[in-house]
């Protein structure tokens, strides 16, 4: 199951592992993207701390924890292809992942129906 931020980041719970990236809605808002600042692994993240940063053609955003954590893992291709990003953003774009993750900080996200929802009301 995934879960979202306000922030659009997501998180998909697999065992002890969380797998963190950025939604469709928020790759779809910053056009093309041309670089990937990923975090490093072994590195202890507070939830709302700079996770990395995405830099696109017009802007360049930053990524927060939607999770408390330590980086077990990075996706390491989106340095050498971050369009990887801008095609498969929560499937082979992930950014990075967390374990020790406090599993609690969950019940602060969105399920995908509500995300979906919260997604329509900025359409308004």
């Amino acid at each position: 199951m995934k879960f979202f931020s306000e922030d659009h980041q997501w998180v998909e719970i697999d065992g002890d592992e969380a797998t963190v990236g950025i939604s469709e809605y928020a790759v779809n808002e910053m056009g093309k993207i041309i670089y990937v600042e990923l975090p490093m692994e072994d590195e202890d993240f507070i939830v709302g701390d700079v996770l990395g940063v995405v830099e696109a053609a017009s802007d360049t955003t930053e990524i927060y924890t939607p999770l408390s954590g330590t980086v077990s893992a990075v996706n390491d291709v989106l340095e050498d292809d971050p369009m990887l990003l801008q095609d498969s953003p929560e499937d082979k774009g992930w950014i990075c992942k967390l374990v020790n993750f406090e599993g609690a900080e969950l019940d602060d996200m969105m399920s995908e129906v509500a995300y979906a929802k919260y997604l329509r009301s900025l359409q308004r």
